[in-house]
């Protein structure tokens, strides 16, 4: 079992920037990829971006503005956010995955361990 706490979600006027952590603890030995995942209200959850070993993936459109990394000294995965607009308000999720696939395709089901989120709010 992973488990996966999120903190530093909050409310931002658009250009603004947050970041969010993600403490992991527990049996992390077969982890490939780290990922965060949002959902706004009424809309599917979506991936945001992933990281593993010598490499990442970003959304299309968070490219340049977010930027994904991880602290294995303090088991946390950080999630940068920068000039944040509306559209990216919603539920944040860190999550894990235990499976290769999931370092070409951010997609929530080849994640298997999820924590409570945070929420992100950007007003205009």
């Amino acid at each position: 079992q992973v488990q996966l706490v999120e903190s530093g979600g909050g409310s931002v006027q658009a250009g603004g920037s947050l970041r969010l952590s993600c403490t992991v603890s527990g049996d992390t030995f077969n982890t490939v990829c780290m990922g965060w995942f949002r959902q706004a209200p009424g809309k599917e959850r979506e991936g945001v971006a992933t990281i593993y070993t010598g490499g990442s993936i970003y959304r299309h459109s968070v490219k340049g503005r977010f930027t994904i990394s991880q602290d294995n000294a303090k088991n946390t995965v950080y999630l940068l956010m920068n000039s944040l607009n509306p559209e990216d308000t919603g539920m944040y999720y860190c999550a894990a995955s235990q499976y290769e696939i999931c370092r070409t395709t951010m997609t929530s089901l080849n994640f298997g361990f999820w924590g409570q989120g945070t929420q992100v709010t950007v007003s205009s």
